[in-house]
């Protein structure tokens, strides 16, 4: 496991802010390659070690937080962001049949974060010929 995989903590857990407030997409909505309604961006998951974003985490559905999803998409889904809406190349459904995310009750770790990225269709950061992807700006 690398040092990178072991320090992925919220934006707001941290010390860390991004660099331009623009790029602070948290409260955003978040909607799939068709525009349908994913959820709304609940928080930004970090890589302490490198200071990269690598999740965008999702909460989706319920009632005053009560059966609400949360899920965690990565950074490297989103392809377009235009004002306050975040555009993911992914579909609904897919999204909708992700891993659920709650550390509380989830062990989060590489392996999770493994089948997070194979299930999306990603390799993961810490591979080999991993590229960070640049940040789509408004559009």
């Amino acid at each position: 496991m690398t040092a990178a995989t072991q320090t992925l903590i919220s934006l707001r857990d941290s010390h860390m802010a991004t660099r331009d407030r623009a790029e602070d997409i948290r409260g955003c909505k978040v909607v799939d390659a068709a525009g349908k309604d994913i959820g709304k961006v609940e928080g930004l998951l970090i890589d302490e070690h490198q200071k990269k974003i690598r999740f965008l985490q999702v909460a989706s559905g319920g009632f005053l937080g009560m059966g609400e999803l949360k899920v965690l998409i990565p950074v490297e889904a989103v392809s377009k962001i235009s004002g306050d809406v975040v555009h993911v190349d992914q579909t609904h459904e897919h999204i909708a049949g992700a891993p659920g995310f709650d550390p509380k009750l989830h062990a989060v770790g590489q392996r999770y974060y493994e089948g997070l990225y194979a299930y999306y269709g990603y390799g993961p950061f810490w591979g080999p010929d991993y590229v960070y992807p640049p940040f789509p700006r408004n559009r």
